[in-house]
């Protein structure tokens, strides 16, 4: 199997100085408040045990790509072998900083020249929960992944306007029909459980309506990537330009979709991860933790939490109890 690397983002929002930063742009672009809240770059003090999770289950891993608008955190060792510090002035183009757009950090990735053909993207909220091993996220050199057609619902204060200008693109190029009867062996699996029921129903619809979206880290082909910048590279500066997410952009889902939709994924059954939304009652996630019931998990930062000072003491306290060794990330 050829190197997989990881690729983290991941930003000090206690930095004082981009916070002015930060505060003189939101000002001169007009952000929009719903999709850039400060739940989107409040930090959890988290990342250590993000790293600590990765030296314990994918000692495999290749290098781990840790990229940052400059600021690194007091602990992270820029020593270690495995750690490739990348700052956004690294890969992004110079006229689009600074930026404060996850999807335009993410969108760049394929512009690193040393990242591996196979790569996993994570956000700081993704973390490696039980042991992994590189099949988990690639097969004979393929993305591992579930294909799953799923109708976008849309919801207020959410990313759906962006999820569906990805279904806009991938529309152009693809219709379900197609894509189903040339994989079907991909898209028809018992594994998918109650989700395969969904392939069934989208039957009697040409147009591509959504996709199954785990939320979970997403293993990708750089040069799938490539190609999908290239082949929509109006669509991709367009949100380039875009300091703070906006509605009318993309996020780099669409090249997932792309894959999923050329068929050059293997199937996964979707019990590989989970994904959460904190609140105040957090026992299934810290449950979920101890427990290893699933490899991946996400934990997302959601505008449930009416204490958020007690909510990040309990999942530092689980992870510290999981993860209590430094790793080789730390100094």
């Amino acid at each position: 199997m050829e190197n997989i690397d990881f690729v983290v983002t991941w930003v000090d929002n206690n930095d004082s100085n981009w916070r002015k930063v930060k505060d003189y742009y939101a000002e001169q672009c007009g952000m929009n408040a719903d999709m850039n809240s400060d739940a989107r770059y409040r930090d959890w003090e988290l990342m250590k045990y993000w790293f600590r999770a990765v030296e314990k289950h994918a000692p495999w891993v290749n290098k781990v790509y840790f990229i940052t608008e400059s600021h690194v955190p007091k602990w992270i060792n820029l020593d270690c072998k495995k750690l490739v510090h990348v700052k956004h002035s690294d890969y992004i183009n110079s006229k689009n900083l600074p930026t404060f757009n996850s999807n335009v950090i993410e969108l760049n990735v394929h512009n690193l020249e040393e990242l591996s053909e196979h790569f996993v993207s994570f956000n700081d909220d993704m973390f490696l929960n039980s042991n992994v091993l590189p099949s988990d996220f690639f097969v004979n050199g393929q993305p591992k992944d579930s294909g799953i057609f799923s109708p976008i619902v849309p919801y207020p204060n959410t990313i759906a306007p962006i999820v569906l200008n990805n279904l806009l693109i991938i529309n152009k190029y693809f219709d379900s029909r197609t894509v189903l009867k040339k994989y079907y062996k991909k898209y028809f699996r018992l594994f998918y459980r109650k989700h395969l029921l969904k392939n069934i129903c989208i039957l009697p619809w040409k147009p591509i309506l959504g996709f199954y979206d785990q939320h979970i880290p997403i293993s990708f082909k750089k040069s799938i990537f490539k190609k999908v910048a290239v082949t929509e590279s109006d669509t991709f500066l367009k949100t380039y330009n875009h300091r703070f997410r906006k509605e009318d952009e993309i996020n780099h889902w669409l090249v997932r979709y792309w894959q999923l939709c050329t068929g050059q994924f293997t199937p996964r059954p979707t019990n590989f991860g989970a994904y959460y939304n904190l609140a105040d009652d957090n026992r299934e996630i810290l449950k979920d933790i101890k427990n290893r019931s699933h490899k991946v998990i996400c934990i997302n930062d959601g505008a449930l939490i009416a204490d958020f000072k007690k909510t990040k003491e309990e999942l530092i306290k689980v992870f510290e109890e999981k993860y209590p060794n430094k790793s080789m990330f730390e100094k």
